[in-house]
């Protein structure tokens, strides 16, 4: 049998596979991007449940429509007006799979083959694997400790056939980092000036245990602004429900086309549940939960980072989200350290995956909201042994 070249160039997911090794109950895993169950307001959900069977019947298991639930994306809608000051409407909202599917929508409907794509380095590699399907040109630009290298960004942005850049502003996949204020202000002024989409994802952005909320980047401002966001990091993951916002009401029809090929619309009984269990429970005291639950989390590795990790290991410090990013500066490969970490029972993400087109290289990402601290302490500690 034959396969398309599409498929034989597109990366398996690295944390994927190695969650398979990591499964068992002696290692210690910083490597999935896992919400930590405890968090799940499963009662809340059972109830949600109930009543929206018993409010709804039969509509929630008929076929729907492919842009979505309509009193979901109206209450996505609102929320964006009142908390980010957004014109946005439930016509700009448009539900998928999860944000991984709107990733992959946004590759089917914008990219050619050989276009090019701006994305950041290290970038998500959820994002690297959903749009390598669609065969484009990567340019990677250098994400600082204050967002984009802006020098880079401007030469990408002249490359040819620039369709997109993709970026994740908020305690940013992989390395944990957030854009400053000024910096999402330089770069809304570069993109001004170029007829290039701009994706802002942001599933972590509600997350935040320190510091103060920003601006988005292009939301209101620029023309191609696309805004991702997802369900899975504050309610549940596996209900599989993210959505995209946009103002361009032509790509919002091409998206809908696209999605009808794929999976004709997102399961419609985890959009009625995830709406009944929003309009009856207050949301935020649910994530202000979350987020004291990550902070003591993140405390919890920094200090053992501090009190572990060798001079040479440099680590981002998160003001929310889920993962740190750690640098070798002793050109440390974290692959090999990685091998020698599972002999001690302890996992972690090496940074190659992060990239487009470096391997070998001396960076890791470490997740810390699936532990407990006293875990996450004794994972730190066998893991400073070995660095």
């Amino acid at each position: 049998m034959q396969f398309s070249e599409k498929i034989l160039n597109t990366p398996s997911s690295f944390i994927r596979n190695i969650l398979k090794v990591t499964d068992s109950e002696d290692v210690i895993s910083f490597a999935g991007g896992l919400p930590n169950p405890i968090s799940f307001p499963i009662e809340a959900l059972k109830a949600s449940a109930n009543h929206a069977i018993t409010e709804n019947g039969s509509r929630l298991f008929q076929y729907s429509s492919t842009q979505g639930y309509a009193p979901l994306r109206e209450y996505i809608a609102a929320k964006y007006r009142r908390v980010h000051g957004l014109d946005i409407h439930a016509d700009d909202v448009f539900i998928t799979t999860g944000s991984q599917q709107a990733l992959e929508l946004l590759g089917k409907v914008l990219i050619n083959k050989g276009d090019g794509i701006v994305i950041e380095e290290p970038g998500y590699l959820g994002a690297i694997q959903a749009f390598t399907l669609s065969e484009p040109t990567f340019h990677g630009v250098t994400l600082e400790n204050d967002g984009l290298n802006l020098e880079e960004l401007e030469k990408a942005l002249q490359q040819p056939n620039v369709k997109f850049v993709y970026t994740v502003p908020n305690f940013q996949n992989p390395t944990g980092l957030t854009y400053s204020k000024e910096k999402r202000q330089q770069i809304c002024e570069i993109m001004s000036k170029y007829d290039v989409a701009l994706i802002e994802d942001d599933p972590y952005g509600e997350l935040r245990f320190q510091g103060e909320p920003l601006p988005y980047i292009g939301a209101g401002k620029l023309e191609h602004s696309i805004l991702l966001g997802s369900f899975s990091k504050t309610v549940t993951p596996g209900m599989r429900l993210g959505f995209i916002i946009t103002k361009n009401k032509e790509l919002l029809q091409h998206i809908e086309t696209a999605k009808q090929a794929t999976d004709l619309h997102t399961n419609i009984f985890a959009q009625y549940v995830i709406y009944d269990y929003l309009a009856n429970n207050d949301y935020m005291e649910h994530v202000q939960k979350i987020i004291a639950l990550y902070k003591n989390q993140a405390d919890a590795m920094l200090n053992a980072m501090e009190e572990f990790f060798p001079a040479h290991v440099d680590y981002t410090r998160p003001e929310g989200g889920m993962f740190i990013w750690a640098t070798m500066n002793n050109g440390a490969s974290s692959v090999d350290v990685f091998q020698k970490a599972m002999e001690q029972k302890v996992a972690f993400v090496p940074g190659d995956p992060f990239y487009t087109s470096k391997t070998d290289v001396n960076t890791m990402r470490l997740n810390y909201t699936n532990a407990t601290p006293e875990v996450i302490r004794e994972g730190i500690k066998r893991l400073g042994s070995i660095l």
